[in-house]
């Protein structure tokens, strides 16, 4: 028996948008947020012109990495330290990874539906934000 799980939907990535944006602003805080679809392809993008240019590429960053390794890259900081699990992984991809606070996988059913990404933020900042998205989703 195959079970079918709802993709990731426009609608579902504005919602994340809003309550990262959301999340952020009530903290006092400007950031981008970079949402993914499960293949890995923009399914929406948010940057404050108040934020950091480079947040923008961050956030995708963050988000690709969580979608990649399918775990909050909170979760992966000390996985790429020398000796580390995956200390060599950032290299061995077609695009770099980023393993910094903010990029938390979405799910939906237990299965990978994509990934949102903040950046902007202090790193452990943009992982409440992005977490707290991700929960309203829910």
């Amino acid at each position: 028996m195959s079970t079918t799980v709802t993709p990731l939907t426009i609608q579902d990535a504005e919602l994340l948008i809003t309550e990262a944006s959301r999340a952020a602003e009530a903290a006092g805080v400007t950031v981008s947020v970079t949402v993914l679809d499960a293949g890995g392809h923009l399914l929406a993008f948010r940057r404050d012109d108040r934020a950091v240019l480079i947040s923008g590429e961050t956030s995708t960053r963050k988000a690709y990495t969580a979608l990649q390794l399918n775990t909050p890259t909170a979760d992966l900081v000390d996985a790429v330290q020398p000796g580390g699990l995956f200390h060599t992984l950032p290299t061995a991809l077609d695009r770099p990874l980023l393993f910094i606070a903010g990029g938390v996988p979405v799910q939906r059913d237990g299965r990978l539906i994509g990934a949102i990404g903040v950046g902007g933020g202090a790193p452990d900042q943009d992982h409440g934000f992005a977490s707290a998205a991700v929960q309203a989703l829910a």
